[in-house]
């Protein structure tokens, strides 16, 4: 992921009350530090994805495209608190971690692109949970 992506996912994060997980590989902190332009600290914590993701409580939403997969028009502002997963932007969320989503939100698109910039996507359904859309 880009610095910028994650820059751009930080910022959303912080201005809807969120925090960021990121994994601790060894290029992700030098792209959150070169991507981050927050003034203040923000909300970062270094998880081990898949055991992180396997000890949640939380509703756990991935953005993905898959049949039963809940527009993203149609997802209710969270009621309780959330997790989202996002995937690779050209190969998706991994199977072991579809597993243990508790549903999939996919963005309907028009356009001949498959899918969205990773923080573009996080970003709108980050809005839609906080019920700013």
């Amino acid at each position: 992921m880009h610095g910028a992506n994650l820059g751009t996912l930080l910022r959303t994060c912080d201005a809807v009350g969120a925090c960021l997980a990121v994994p601790r590989l060894p290029w992700v902190p030098e792209a959150l530090d070169r991507g981050n332009t927050l003034r203040d600290g923000a909300c970062v914590h270094w998880v081990r994805p898949m055991s992180w993701l396997a000890g949640r409580q939380e509703r756990v939403l991935g953005v993905e495209l898959a049949e039963e997969a809940i527009r993203l028009a149609d997802l209710p502002m969270a009621r309780e608190p959330t997790v989202i997963v996002l995937g690779h932007e050209s190969t998706g969320i991994p199977g072991e971690a579809l597993d243990l989503l508790d549903a999939v939100v996919e963005i309907p698109m028009i356009g001949t692109g498959a899918s969205l910039n990773v923080a573009v996507a996080g970003s709108l359904v980050l809005y839609k949970l906080a019920g700013f859309s």
